[in-house]
């Protein structure tokens, strides 16, 4: 499918463009040791995965612009309520399109190039994966692409590509491997269907070329892990007859015999009229789809599960981990207010399927809440709009806090992100430490991440009673010399001493056995320990 669909619900588009298609200052990453990863090992260390979709690879006339396409600029403070929601990779899709000069050199616009670097060094200054590809330049209906695959000119196309990875890679020389390269995108002939001829041999030409040049640059990139799709990054087309495998010789004489460092993308929308048709037809996914009426003919747990188990047959076994780029589906409450619970099945069912079959995950989102949009979280505030989503999505990857910590401390005045911290468990799951339900109508656990001035704590509260409560004020007792300067899910007052978080419009209500996240981001003045005290409505919680 073409970004047209993934991008769905983008309320700002220039009108020439044509629907297409992870604490402070950081820090160089050349001076970074990582262990090298063998392909377990990496999907493993990847976790979750995020995508800054509609940014880097936007455009307007054919020229890069992050903001094109309705979101605003990118900054740190995104990244890190990104990460602090638990995600370990973020993708970063990329379009160069006319910031690339003219032949012979094909030099790329400077500027872009550091402002691609400035984005990268938000996510893998964190300790997070970060993947870059070419994105948009393969796109038929993107004003100024030029990677296409069934154009005359396929000499120039792959001198072009070429020299344009060259000069990316070689700006990531140093960067160790928590950053990899994706050879480019959904790249196909724009016609659905079976993969035709000679497209699909210029297809793995473009990978071949990918994998020489970069590893040719030397350093890192020798070793580090390359990504490359097949046919439209469609799973049938790429286990199929046509997709070709890079050979890697230029590779680094260090990684044993044995092992691969060539991964393999894949992106999955099926079915697509749950997935991304815009109309309020199909709601509904999964086996605890209530109304029949609105749930797919097909496309459901087994077949997911049947379309990734081919994945693992044909590459995992030989050592090639699989990289599911892109999935998700679009919000459509506006036709079924229960549609974000079905979003939610699917996502988990996705990352668990996947997870099963040895392959990393990355949400596609767009940035665009609301109507058909994808988005997980709201680019302006840096505020998280899809907990139910994230959730579903660390409960099914085994959600684990980052292997790197900050490598700044974040002035008091700028507040880090306020989301809950990757430790936190899923909402509606208590974590493994906490014992069974006790005596009190409620359990409390509460996750403090602290550095030497601030700290978050993210809180999950479980109704242990055997009535729904409906309507909450949770009171505890900060430590001395905290105080709450921001937080979430909750209304918090006052800001120290003895606090009460009150629920907001869409957590009010708490089932028998359900649980709600909330968290909050506080100053301290040396003592970061834990609130005490936790009452709900008046009643201690265990």
């Amino acid at each position: 499918m073409t970004s047209r669909w993934r991008k769905a619900g983008l309320a700002v588009l220039a009108a020439t463009v044509t629907f297409a298609g992870t604490y402070g200052v950081t820090r160089s990453a050349s001076a970074d040791v990582v262990a090298e990863l063998n392909a377990s090992q990496l999907v493993a260390d990847m976790g979750a995965g995020w995508n800054l979709g509609n940014a880097l690879e936007a455009s307007n006339n054919g020229i890069p612009s992050e903001t094109a396409w309705g979101n605003p600029v990118v900054t740190q403070a995104l990244i890190d309520r990104v990460r602090a929601s638990g995600f370990k990779t973020i993708r970063i899709p990329v379009s160069y399109l006319g910031n690339i000069g003219a032949g012979p050199n094909y030099t790329v616009n400077a500027a872009w190039l550091n402002r691609i670097k400035e984005v990268v060094d938000y996510a893998h200054g964190r300790g997070l994966y970060v993947l870059i590809n070419m994105h948009g330049d393969g796109y038929k209906t993107v004003t100024g692409s030029w990677l296409i695959c069934d154009a005359a000119d396929q000499t120039t196309i792959k001198d072009k590509y070429q020299k344009v990875w060259q000069q990316v890679a070689t700006k990531f020389q140093g960067y160790n491997d928590h950053l990899i390269f994706e050879s480019m995108n959904e790249n196909f002939d724009g016609q659905y269907g079976n993969p035709t001829q000679p497209c699909y041999s210029n297809i793995n030409a473009y990978n071949q070329i990918f994998v020489d040049t970069v590893r040719r640059t030397g350093g890192t990139n020798a070793s580090r892990w390359l990504l490359t799709p097949g046919w439209n990054t469609n799973i049938d087309h790429t286990v199929g007859s046509g997709f070709v495998l890079p050979t890697d010789q230029y590779r680094s004489s260090t990684i044993p015999a044995n092992e691969q460092r060539i991964m393999i993308s894949v992106h999955y929308y099926d079915p697509w009229d749950f997935a991304g048709q815009e109309d309020g037809t199909i709601t509904q996914w999964g086996a605890g789809a209530t109304n029949p009426a609105k749930k797919s003919t097909w496309g459901q747990e087994d077949f997911m599960d049947g379309q990734l188990k081919k994945m693992y047959d044909k590459f995992v076994t030989r050592g090639y981990p699989v990289f599911v780029g892109e999935y998700g589906s679009i919000d459509k409450t506006t036709y079924d207010s229960t549609n974000n619970r079905y979003r939610a099945d699917y996502a988990r069912t996705l990352v668990a399927t996947a997870k099963k079959y040895g392959a990393a995950t990355a949400y596609w989102d767009n940035g665009w809440n609301g109507q058909h949009g994808f988005g997980l979280f709201n680019r302006s505030s840096a505020t998280v709009t899809q907990q139910g989503i994230i959730d579903a999505i660390m409960g099914a990857v085994g959600g684990t806090s980052p292997t790197t910590p900050p490598v700044t401390t974040p002035p008091a005045t700028t507040p880090p992100a306020t989301t809950p911290p990757a430790t936190t468990p899923p909402a509606t799951t208590p974590p493994a430490t906490t014992p069974p339900a006790g005596n009190g109508a409620c359990r409390v656990s509460s996750t403090v991440n602290a550095w030497n001035s601030g700290l978050t704590n993210s809180i999950t509260v479980t109704n242990t009673g055997t009535t729904a409560v409906n309507g909450w004020s949770l009171v505890f007792t900060l430590a001395a010399g905290q105080s709450i300067v921001g937080g979430w899910n909750a209304n918090y007052a006052p800001a120290s001493g003895t606090v009460t978080a009150s629920n907001v419009s869409y957590n009010g209500t708490l089932a028998p056995g359900a649980s709600t996240g909330i968290g909050y981001q506080a100053n301290h003045t040396g003592n970061a320990a834990a609130p005490t005290g936790f009452r709900l409505n008046g009643v201690a919680c265990s």
